[in-house]
């Protein structure tokens, strides 16, 4: 079973699609296809479900994304053990993190990471950020810029590079919502206001303990992945929402929104990288790490 073959596994494990998935790799759709069949018949199981429409892991290939990620971490620390003398880092290291983040807090960590790991190859995926940490326990990616949970996972290892206060925002667009708040004075109807909500993770948990705490029972009028989207649909009028500050400093739609003074402020996110404790042995995440560790420490 050769590295390839892992590595074509693992790109329609994330993708789900046999076009963006051959896309990624530099090969042709039928040229996935045939390895995947190859790689199936070499296990002895299936490892996706597909059909003319959809494509998706069987119990086994969920089982077999830990495999892959686990062996190919192993061959990289082979090849850097290999020569002793050998000081300069090779191999694909994957990261995950919101949009935002991507240009905030990861623009600094990769800025300084590839001064001294240029041959190092960054594969980024850019996504929702309340998955984040589930995309790590579930091997899809190496690493990930994320908020730190309440409850982190006893095989999770967190370094804090920057933390974000959470606002509530609300349209400053002519709107029912707008008219309301602007009518209200210092008294914000907090329980007739429509909520723009994300669909998972922490930004939702701290929104459900502030309703709680101020004995709110929701109106949601949409749930969103992604608090880009959020701040967009709040600046056409939609409802009001939770986001995070460094959100809301980097969108193109703050001017078109406003903070809210709510009682009893959120509790700010704790942001840095995350990874599985036992991959820190691989010397790729290892750099990663290192470099996050003293950025934290400046």
């Amino acid at each position: 079973m050769d590295n390839r073959s892992l590595q074509l596994f693992l790109a329609l494990a994330e993708t789900l699609h046999f076009g963006r998935a051959s896309e990624r790799c530099h090969i042709s759709a039928s040229t996935l296809s045939r390895n995947i069949k190859q790689l199936e018949q070499e296990v002895g199981v299936e490892l996706f479900n597909r059909d003319n429409r959809t494509v998706s892991l069987t119990k086994q290939g969920k089982d077999f994304i830990e495999y892959a990620n686990v062996s190919l971490a192993q061959w990289h620390r082979f090849k850097s053990s290999l020569d002793e003398n050998h000081t300069e880092l090779t191999g694909e290291l994957s990261l995950y993190c919101s949009v935002t983040a991507s240009y905030s807090f990861l623009y600094r960590l990769l800025e300084t990471f590839r001064q001294h790991h240029q041959k190092i190859e960054i594969k980024l995926n850019t996504g929702d950020p309340g998955v984040a940490i589930s995309r790590i326990l579930d091997g899809y990616e190496d690493m990930a810029i994320a908020a730190k949970p309440d409850q982190l996972p006893s095989n999770m290892a967190f370094c804090a590079t920057g933390s974000s206060a959470l606002q509530f925002i609300a349209p400053k667009v002519q709107c029912n919502i707008s008219n309301i708040i602007s009518g209200a004075g210092q008294e914000i109807p907090w329980q007739s206001l429509p909520y723009i909500v994300p669909e998972h993770g922490l930004n939702r948990k701290r929104l459900e303990h502030w309703w709680k705490k101020n004995h709110i029972t929701p109106q949601i009028y949409a749930q969103v992945a992604g608090n880009e989207a959020i701040v967009s649909m709040v600046s056409l009028g939609f409802g009001i929402a939770l986001v995070p500050q460094i959100v809301l400093d980097n969108s193109p739609l703050q001017d078109k929104v406003q903070v809210l003074k709510a009682p009893y402020q959120p509790k700010d996110f704790e942001i840095g990288l995350c990874v599985q404790r036992k991959n820190l042995q691989n010397p790729l995440i290892q750099a990663m790490w290192q470099i996050s560790q003293k950025l934290k420490s400046q």
